[in-house]
């Protein structure tokens, strides 16, 4: 008769073997304003990450929009639960050992808590990045700040929705006075 193996949650993964990696697993949450450089700087940071051989992995609005939450709105119930869903995602990737970047607006305090509760508060950093919502507006590529000025958009950050800015974050960062070297740099401390 088979043996069967009982697996605790957690119990057969890297984390336990930090040698194999060569780096302790983090969730990066970046947060601010649509426009903002978000995702912008997650990309650069993985893509430095990668290159000094870390693993790692962006989740960014786009990607899990389209995929895991496209069944999710912008209300502030589906927010919350958008944010609920990356951090366990996030929790279990980093269970597997990775470093994993985060670019969400995430507006609301309650949720960002919730996120660092759920991925655990060793593993979380909270990056601010805090460009101002005049400049955002003016780098507005897609034409989302206009759309919801012209209220063709509801619930848009900034606009007609609130955005609480983290009160402590780990870093923070305004992409107008910092460019994206400097801003990697400040990252790269935050990785440890």
């Amino acid at each position: 008769m088979r043996k069967r193996v009982q697996r605790k949650m957690g119990q057969a993964t890297l984390r336990n073997s930090p040698h194999i990696l060569q780096h302790p697993p983090l969730t990066i949450w970046m947060t601010g304003l649509s426009g903002a450089g978000k995702s912008t700087l997650a990309y650069a940071l993985e893509k430095r990450l990668l290159e000094n051989g870390q693993a790692c992995y962006v989740l960014d609005g786009d990607n899990v929009r389209h995929g895991l939450n496209r069944d999710l709105s912008f209300s502030p119930k589906d927010r919350s639960e958008n944010i609920r869903r990356v951090s366990e995602v996030a929790r279990m990737m980093n269970e597997a050992g990775l470093i994993v970047i985060t670019a969400f607006i995430s507006p609301y305090r309650k949720d960002r808590i919730m996120a660092c509760r759920i991925i655990g508060e060793e593993r979380f950093r909270e990056i601010h990045i805090s460009t101002s919502l005049e400049v955002c507006e003016q780098r507005d590529t897609k034409g989302l700040y206009k759309r919801a000025r012209n209220m063709e958009l509801l619930d848009f950050t900034g606009i007609s929705a609130p955005y609480e800015a983290p009160e402590k974050p780990t870093l923070q960062l305004d992409t107008v006075v910092l460019d994206v070297d400097e801003c990697l740099m400040r990252l790269l401390t935050t990785v440890k």
